[in-house]
């Protein structure tokens, strides 16, 4: 075990390396994520690569300030209330060292062999492990310890997006086939050559789409990661909202009424933490509570609410309850400065304009047995961007990287021309290896590191 306390200079130095890894992540993002939105301006020569790069950049910035952060935060629950934000701040470098370390890894890997793998699932993946992990550590019951109806949601939203991508890419292009006759629009891109203008405008309208979209939802996932990485460089002055000061006569009130939901129904976080977490809140006015152990302390009374609200021994009363109560604590502790945003979306930005080429060219070539033609690329992304932005709204995470190469693949079913078996093959292998993969190695550097 190494020695992480907030005061040594060993943790400062680490904390300062976790932030430029969140950055180099994000970086990384570019290469496999937002480059399947410039992948179709590009192969069809719609765009300049420079260009569409800069636009998609620009779009998504657009979607991450106009999204919300209920995505980013979906992911943050997955982790152990203990492990977001400790009394004494010691878990913060391994649990960051341990979802960066292994996301980013298994990102360069798969993008180094030209795979559209999925920086979701890596950084899923990466945070199941780390809660496993904290669960050995502390030598917890898996089923009690880990937040599995929040795992399940989550991978739930992931596994049946690429199914919907696939199905509705297919249905989409059979109707351009049977009610649009332009010629242009089936017809493979010739080197060098520009489509005709509708064409052009058509692509550069659903990258415009899918752009917006990724930013509306892959965007949140680095808020997410950026903020848990703010907060364990800086837990005094991130730790709690600024922008929405906590008014402890109005907090007593709300985990008061959570007490006796927390005590009868919580199946996940141990009751005990739970209840001492509220004694705490109960009191704040009084200990006076340092910024990061009313922020643990809240996540601890979170934790129990959603158990409550997923368990079916609770009424439907008890449920709504629990998720109105946890509504009104979220705002504390769940937010997202702007320049938070922005630094995301440049990220995702600068990645893209480096690292597009090897995804352009699978997308484009490798994963049907003909080349993409305008309408093809174009219904993949469009029926992409209503289910990105649909899951950006919901608080679902989904990945872009899958919704949008199997909507590719749906419409070469589509179209008769087949699937090259050997790039779906290195796909599949991909998606089917990246949770077992990123959860065990996460798992275990967590817990040798923490």
């Amino acid at each position: 075990m190494l020695d992480f306390a907030p005061s040594s200079l060993w943790s400062i130095v680490a904390l300062g390396m976790c932030f430029l890894l969140v950055c180099v992540f994000e970086f990384a993002n570019g290469f496999h994520d937002t480059a399947n939105a410039v992948a179709t301006v590009i192969y069809t020569n719609s765009l300049k690569p420079r260009v569409a790069v800069i636009w998609s950049g620009l779009m998504n910035l657009t979607g991450v300030l106009a999204g919300g952060i209920a995505v980013a935060y979906a992911l943050v629950e997955l982790l152990p209330p203990d492990v977001l934000s400790p009394p004494n701040g010691n878990p913060a470098v391994p649990m960051l060292v341990s979802l960066f370390g292994t996301a980013l890894a298994w990102n360069l890997f798969t993008w180094w062999f030209g795979i559209p793998n999925s920086s979701s699932h890596c950084v899923i993946g990466a945070l199941v492990g780390i809660a496993i992990g904290d669960s050995f550590l502390h030598a917890r019951d898996l089923g009690h310890s880990v937040d599995w109806e929040q795992i399940w949601k989550v991978l739930r939203a992931l596994a049946i997006s690429p199914l919907l991508g696939f199905v509705g890419a297919l249905i989409l292009y059979l109707l351009i086939r049977a009610f649009v006759r332009m010629p242009a629009l089936y017809e493979a891109p010739e080197p060098h050559h520009r489509p005709n203008p509708i064409v052009r405008g058509l692509l550069i309208t659903t990258c415009t789409l899918v752009s917006f979209s990724h930013g509306n939802n892959d965007g949140q996932k680095s808020i997410g990661l950026i903020m848990l990485t703010i907060i364990g460089l800086m837990p005094a002055t991130f730790a709690l909202n600024p922008a929405a000061p906590t008014q402890f006569s109005e907090l007593r009130m709300e985990v008061q009424a959570a007490r006796p939901l927390v005590a009868t129904y919580d199946r996940y976080s141990f009751k005990s933490d739970a209840l001492a977490a509220i004694n705490e809140l109960e009191k704040a006015e009084d200990t006076h509570l340092a910024p990061a152990e009313l922020r643990g302390a809240i996540y601890q009374v979170l934790s129990g609410l959603r158990s409550v609200a997923s368990n079916p021994a609770a009424s439907q009363q008890e449920h709504k309850q629990a998720s109105a109560l946890a509504a009104k604590l979220r705002p504390s502790v769940e937010y997202a400065p702007i320049w938070v945003r922005v630094l995301s979306a440049l990220c995702l930005g600068i990645g893209t304009m480096i690292g597009y080429r090897r995804i352009v060219q699978t997308l484009g070539e490798g994963i049907g047995k003909t080349h993409l033609t305008p309408a093809q690329g174009a219904a993949s992304e469009v029926v992409g961007a209503g289910l990105i932005m649909t899951a950006g709204y919901t608080g679902l995470p989904v990945s872009t990287t899958h919704i949008i190469t199997s909507g590719v693949a749906g419409t070469m079913v589509a179209s008769g021309s087949g699937i090259n078996m050997q790039t779906l093959t290195k796909i599949g292998l991909a998606w089917l290896f990246t949770l077992p993969v990123t959860i065990t190695v996460a798992a275990a550097m967590f817990y040798f590191l923490a």
